[in-house]
């Protein structure tokens, strides 16, 4: 499928100069991609980010907003029962809370294997549910491991990202 949509992305500051890296993610893995391979993981709105930048239970640490335009392809929709069948998926097994564990025996989640399966077949990324603590059931997350400035270009029309001098 093809997203294009206004997406949301919760930073950590530290992140703010480049919110197109993916570093943080490549770094300590994530639900849908394992350590060493890079995400942006986005939202359809912007309640959704927050509530997935803190959805471990600390209270909210600073976080920058930021809103990309995405007209980007191919997606896989992962909340579709029909497509996670075709994988050996279902809902439950993307909504299982072990992947951490997972990763800190030295093994890989599911939900990473089918993200760098994913990739390895030419998808940009994967549109799934959040999992986030309170998150209504139509929320959603767009996980991206292929993106560059044309498919997800920052919104930021009066530069306040920008290096002031």
């Amino acid at each position: 499928m093809r997203l294009q949509a206004v997406v949301y992305r919760a930073l950590n500051p530290v992140w703010v100069a480049d919110p197109l890296s993916g570093e943080g993610a490549r770094r300590h893995g994530g639900r849908f991609n394992p350590k060493g391979m890079a995400a942006l993981y986005c939202t359809l709105d912007p309640v959704t980010a927050i509530r997935e930048v803190s959805q471990i239970g600390q209270p909210l640490q600073p976080t920058i907003l930021v809103s990309f335009q995405a007209d980007i392809e191919p997606i896989f929709d992962a909340t579709n029962p029909q497509a996670l069948q075709a994988r050996g998926l279902t809902a439950a097994s993307l909504a299982a809370n072990d992947w951490r564990a997972q990763m800190a025996a030295g093994g890989e989640a599911p939900t990473q294997t089918l993200a760098r399966t994913l990739a390895a077949e030419g998808y940009a990324g994967l549109l799934a549910p959040s999992y986030a603590r309170l998150a209504p059931p139509q929320a959603r997350n767009l996980v991206l491991w292929r993106w560059t400035a044309e498919t997800l270009r920052l919104i930021d029309d009066e530069a306040r990202l920008s290096p002031k001098d």
